[in-house]
């Protein structure tokens, strides 16, 4: 391996470990406004205002918003769903189930690019992913059942909403895939997140009356969980391999339950981390066996 490729490689795993640790401070920094009493949903707007800011200046500097007006629909639709409905769940997740259950839910959405895999395009899964699959499966009954990571009985909104958002964003890898074919990955996440901010607007609950400490940790989500996060993502694609990146993303439920266990006192139960444990490894397991990915 030449000095330069060696080079590239090293950004590209130091860019997804960064992506990460940006990823896994959401559960941690969105309690706090919540804790004050500000709503998931407009957690999630503040969250998604940012980060769109973020995206609209990036690519403002790179003169990339021109599009045709239909594909600046068709993204701006999308970020309804792929953006609005996935961080408004995401809160609520948190909310009621705790931010630790919701982002080892979060990362169910293999199994259900799997499942969707089956159902839509007739890809037999083989021995190893259906055994996967059914371990996730198991995984999900135990640790809904032990009352998440706030250790209170379990919340079957809190597990909808928790689930909802590995569906979510099952759906982002087919769709941003596609796209970045024609558009670069900014520009593509800059007219989701436009999307996903008219879409929380028009049901969140939005005010200007609040503590200095919600603005800082709106301006967090938005700016070093959203953006920074997102970015380092697709820097890290350009230099090492999609299976690769998949499999370090893992470090983002282990440091997103490290963060809520100081800050916030979260801890699973026995069974609870059983489940976190059996969901996780099977995940992995069906991440690195899509060979498609590598």
């Amino acid at each position: 391996m030449t000095d330069a490729a060696s080079s590239g490689s090293f950004r590209g795993y130091a860019c997804i470990v960064a992506a990460a640790t940006c990823w896994s401070l959401i559960g941690a920094v969105g309690r706090l406004p919540m804790s004050a009493g500000v709503s998931p949903l407009e957690t999630a707007f503040w969250r998604t205002a940012f980060g769109c800011l973020c995206f609209a200046l990036h690519v403002f500097r790179d003169g990339g918003w021109r599009m045709p007006w239909r594909h600046a629909l068709c993204l701006t639709a999308f970020g309804f769903w792929g953006v609005g409905a996935f961080f408004g769940l995401t809160q609520y997740a948190v909310a009621l189930s705790g931010g630790a259950t919701a982002v080892v839910l979060l990362y169910t959405a293999p199994v259900w690019v799997a499942l969707f895999s089956f159902l839509f395009f007739h890809e037999r899964p083989d021995r190893g992913t259906i055994a996967a699959m059914l371990a996730a499966l198991l995984g999900t009954g135990l640790l809904c059942g032990s009352g998440g990571s706030l250790s209170a009985s379990p919340s079957l909104p809190g597990i909808v909403c928790g689930l909802g958002t590995g569906l979510c964003y099952a759906t982002h890898y087919p769709f941003c895939r596609w796209w970045q074919r024609r558009y670069a990955t900014v520009v593509i996440y800059a007219y989701m997140f436009l999307g996903g901010t008219l879409a929380l607007g028009l049901f969140a609950p939005v005010e200007m009356t609040h503590r200095a400490a919600d603005w800082g940790a709106f301006a967090v989500l938005g700016v070093v969980c959203c953006y920074a996060g997102y970015y380092c993502y697709g820097q890290s694609l350009l230099r090492i391999p999609l299976v690769r990146a998949a499999g370090i993303a893992y470090l983002e439920p282990l440091l997103s339950t490290l963060w809520l266990a100081i800050f916030w006192g979260e801890a699973f139960s026995p069974l609870g981390w059983g489940g976190s444990l059996l969901i996780l490894g099977a995940v992995l397991t069906i991440t690195l066996r899509r060979r498609d990915l590598a």
